[in-house]
């Protein structure tokens, strides 16, 4: 009989850390390439600017800096984490992983690490994984990063997708406790909308003569997807964790566009005692570093969220969708 590992009982967030792009940049700085204007910007996303990088700055600092903020307010060392795990869509190669380089620099090393790769949906990806690895023994804490650079693949032209995005990481840890902090996960993906937000080519076809490589969507289909498909996954979420919603304090779905998240609240039915994250309006779509993003202001501007419910939900290119309600820290 091969000996078995059992670790703990309950799991929760322990703390929230977060690092945004050094440079504001407004509506208007944008709109030119793109015939556009900062009246429609705002109409149809909610933005009003977006935290961007600078040239020097790559996402693995971005999450270098929010998880030694995380690690700092959880009260730990980084030598007590067993797992990194990143979720990025934005890492300068492809091989070795973001995760690796982080448990480095972090002196989390010889910790396990690796990247996940599910966009939007890749934080929640990220604390399904930890919450199962606390629970089984694999680890007794986790780090859990969401972490991007979006200006380095957006094509300034793009009316689709280019106004949207900015760069930052979020970033939580995941370890035990002694009460259930973290519900089952409702995750899955839809293969068939595989092209409906993805790169404009391949990495073999900009080598013979195509243009690098830029992200775009099909907008409206990603947004009829995520208002109509995701309210039903968000609702398996709060059955599954056994709550209505009236008990949540607060909502973080994924911050992809003012429209989206107004609706997703109209759909839920949620009152008006639920906080409901916005971060988009100051700092854009920054796809996996969204929700932790989102969660970490939400903190920051109402502490006495501390101890509630927040139902999480992300959702993007795969198309992959995660939610999970949590235990706010």
């Amino acid at each position: 009989m091969l000996a078995q590992r059992r670790g703990h009982e309950f799991t929760r967030i322990l703390a929230f850390g977060a690092a945004r792009g050094e440079n504001a940049v407004p509506n208007d700085d944008l709109v030119g390439p793109i015939d556009s204007s900062d009246e429609w910007i705002r109409q149809r996303t909610g933005i009003i600017t977006r935290m961007r990088a600078g040239k020097d700055v790559e996402a693995v600092d971005l999450a270098e800096a929010a998880a030694l903020d995380a690690i700092a307010k959880a009260g730990i060392e980084p030598s007590q984490i067993g797992v990194v795990l990143v979720s990025t869509v934005t890492h300068t190669v492809a091989t070795p992983s973001m995760a690796s380089l982080l448990a480095e620099r972090i002196g989390a090393a010889p910790a396990a690490a690796y990247d996940i790769s599910a966009a939007c949906a890749g934080y929640a990806y990220g604390i399904a994984q930890a919450d199962s690895f606390v629970k089984s023994g694999i680890a007794d804490h986790v780090l859990v990063v969401g972490a991007e650079k979006l200006s380095d693949i957006v094509d300034p032209t793009d009316r689709s997708i280019s106004f949207l995005l900015g760069d930052g990481a979020g970033a939580a840890i995941v370890g035990p406790s002694d009460f259930p902090g973290i519900a089952p996960t409702i995750w899955g993906s839809d293969g068939s909308k595989w092209d409906a937000i993805g790169m404009t080519s391949t990495y073999n076809e900009w080598e013979a003569g195509a243009a690098r490589p830029t992200i775009r969507q099909a907008g409206q289909t990603v947004f009829r997807w995520a208002v109509w498909e995701m309210v039903k996954v968000a609702r398996e979420a709060l059955e599954t964790a056994g709550v209505e919603p009236s008990d949540l304090a607060a909502f973080v779905p994924h911050q992809a566009n003012i429209r989206i998240i107004d609706e997703f609240a109209k759909q839920l039915g949620l009152p008006g005692s639920v906080v409901i994250a916005r971060d988009i309006a100051t700092t854009g779509n920054t796809s996996a570093a969204s929700i932790p993003l989102a969660t970490h202001r939400l903190l920051e501007e109402n502490p006495e969220l501390s101890g509630g419910l927040a139902l999480q939900i992300g959702f993007g290119a795969g198309l992959v969708f995660g939610a999970q309600v949590v235990v706010l820290p």
